[in-house]
């Protein structure tokens, strides 16, 4: 009987010596737990976001050399694996060396070829060349491979046939994408399908997003359903990231028997192997459907991937400067239960304009997490800067005229958040020996509602892929499910988001930030996560249909709450969509980078250019029929 084992590891991006260790650790397990097969994911060797490492030819040879050392520990069992292939005689369409994304099988020391590929390993059909993916800047794949021999992908994409105690077995060999093919002229599943395969593979690199394992789950299951074959996904766990976004690979690899069931499916975030007896999986049960909210989910994904950053970093001690308002608490509450309270430093950082109200629920979280805790009030500094820059004379060398700069109440609004993060934060990092958080949400990040250099500063923002209305979900959850009793206090989820920057931003007498959040978090999301991103004119189409909110997907009724008139509605729009297009392209460029959890975060996932607000030609056309009526 066939054993097969899908062996879950940490795939640590440009470190092929640590990755090739734990292939080869889990190799001796696979091989002590009587598994023929055993299974890693897509490039396990040299790791998957690497950005232009792959262009260094020194590294592409460690990682042959290091894929050497996994063929030579095949005896005795098969061993399917990802790692870079390099064709040295042939070149790419950039000039440089010619690479694949390549699925490995090795078995007593020999590479086993796929029955029609021209090297003895399957080639990746499919490049993503979307969101964080940019795998034709350096993968050549096989649909170019086949043009360029003169051929057909179909001909080359064959099945690999495995000799195992006298035995041979089919198998189907898929990297990543190949099984998500709907968009592509393409389908590399659906040809596999031809050949009477007794299993198929799927390697992958696949970074988490919300809800994409149960997307996977649906289509996995019904391309094993249809071909009457189990399907075998080997997912990697561990942080990879891209420059300006990082990415969580979440792991949840899994087996599908051929009625299309899930019946194995590894833990989120850990190391795993596991061995299945490929002729009883028919018979195995369907694995119940989680019933996990969402919001379960996206902490693990965060708790996962703010503790590997800080490990990668070397980083062990947190500070974060509290308000006494929902973000900062939240953040708070979960790096807490990353590094330890005696690890993290709450500071707050009250001006005239803070209340009594904010400054005691600080002083309650931070007794509520048993953290260290300091007040360093900044309004004196913030009136001496203000003096300076207003008395310091400002000479034209020019002409020896002398004028002085005047600081309205907007400039004093930003000198005291520069003050809180780059003098207070900067320093009381520093002197603690760690480093200070940003704690922008995605609706601040969307239009800049932050300050450079101040509350925008900070060396990770793990909350800035997160909405507002999912930061209270993530705090009412870490109450209830994390700590189980109240951390984040009561009062500060129920207390106006507000800024307290000003005498018109005063909490205990409701006045907050300009965000409507109920309403604007879901317009600015239409901005960014739509596949088909939505506009300014897509949104007057609604509102002149009456299905905004039904488009956005809020509350019914808020566009006439907040909104009486299409002025209203209108001046609203063009206020944020400047700003999302504008000097908030400049702020999110300068941002420290982003813990990536929905189908698009901010960075390298979401590529912008500093071009200006722009309105079509349509948008004002219903712009002035709107404000005509």
């Amino acid at each position: 009987m066939l054993k097969i084992a899908m062996a879950q590891m940490e795939v640590v991006p440009g470190h092929p010596d640590v990755n090739t260790a734990t292939i080869l650790r889990f190799i001796e397990e696979a091989r002590a737990k009587g598994a023929d097969v055993v299974i890693f994911p897509e490039m396990a060797v040299p790791g998957y976001f690497l950005g232009d490492t792959w262009e260094q030819s020194a590294f592409l040879r460690d990682c042959e050399s290091y894929g050497r050392d996994i063929i030579a520990a095949s005896k005795d069992i098969t061993v399917m694996f990802g790692n870079v292939a390099i064709d040295w005689q042939k070149k790419n369409n950039d000039g440089r060396v010619r690479k694949y994304n390549a699925f490995f099988i090795a078995r007593d020391g020999e590479l086993v070829q796929p029955d029609n590929m021209p090297y003895p390993y399957t080639i990746k059909t499919l490049m993503p060349n979307y969101r964080e993916f940019d795998d034709t800047r350096h993968f050549f794949s096989l649909q170019k491979l086949a043009r360029e021999l003169g051929t057909t992908p179909s001909k080359l994409l064959s099945p690999v046939t495995l000799k195992i105690r006298g035995q041979r077995y089919r198998a189907g060999c898929l990297l990543c994408e190949d099984g998500w093919s709907d968009d592509y002229e393409f389908a590399p599943f659906e040809l596999l399908e031809k050949e009477h395969l007794d299993f198929y593979v799927n390697i992958s690199a696949s970074p988490y997003t919300l809800g994409k394992n149960d997307k996977r789950n649906r289509v996995f299951g019904r391309q094993a359903r249809e071909a009457g074959v189990p399907l075998f996904y080997v997912n990697c766990i561990g942080l990879q990231n891209n420059g300006k976004t990082v990415y969580t690979f979440d792991g949840s690899s899994t087996a599908y028997n051929e009625k299309g069931d899930v019946v194995r499916t590894l833990p989120e975030y850990e190391e795993a192997l596991t061995v299945l007896p490929l002729a009883e999986m028919k018979d195995m049960a369907a694995e119940p459907e989680s019933e996990e909210k969402d919001i379960a989910h996206i902490y693990r994904a965060l708790h996962y991937g703010i503790r590997r950053f800080l490990e990668n970093i070397h980083m062990k001690k947190i500070v974060i400067g509290i308000s006494g308002g929902i973000d900062s608490a939240v953040a708070a509450a979960l790096y807490a239960k990353v590094v330890g309270p005696e690890n993290l430093l709450l500071v707050n950082m009250p001006s005239v304009f803070n209340s009594a109200t904010t400054k005691g629920l600080s002083q309650e979280l931070a007794n509520n997490l048993g953290c260290q805790y300091m007040i360093i009030p900044i309004q004196e500094s913030v009136d001496h800067t203000i003096k300076q820059l207003e008395e310091t004379p400002m000479v034209n060398l020019g002409t020896g005229s002398e004028t002085h700069l005047k600081v309205s109440s907007f400039v004093a609004e930003n000198i005291q958040a520069r003050d809180r993060s780059a003098r207070v934060l900067a320093g009381a990092a520093a002197a603690f020996g760690g480093g200070f958080t940003c704690n922008a949400n995605k609706a601040e990040t969307t239009v800049g509602y932050s300050t450079l250099y101040g509350d925008q500063s900070g060396f990770l923002a793990a909350l800035a892929d997160l909405w507002k209305y999912q930061v209270y979900a993530l705090a009412h959850y870490m109450n209830d499910a994390v700590y189980g009793r109240e951390v984040v206090p009561q009062g500060i989820i129920d207390i106006v988001p507000s800024a307290e920057l000003s005498s018109a931003q005063n909490v205990d007498e409701g006045k907050g930030d300009p965000i409507k959040y109920p309403y604007h978090d879901y317009l600015f999301r239409s901005f960014v996560e739509r596949w088909q991103k939505a506009t300014p004119e897509d949104v007057l189409e609604w509102y002149k249909a009456g299905t905004v909110e039904k488009n956005l997907g809020c509350e019914e009724g808020l566009v006439k709450k907040y909104f009486p008139t299409a002025v209203d509605f209108i001046s609203d729009l063009e206020r944020w969509w400047n700003l999302f297009t504008g000097m908030a392209i400049a702020k999110r460029i300068q941002a420290p980078p982003i813990l990536a959890v929905s189908r698009r975060a901010y960075g390298f996932d979401h590529r912008e250019a500093q071009n200006g607000a722009y309105y079509t030609r349509r948008y004002r056309e219903l712009k002035a029929e709107l404000l005509a009526e």
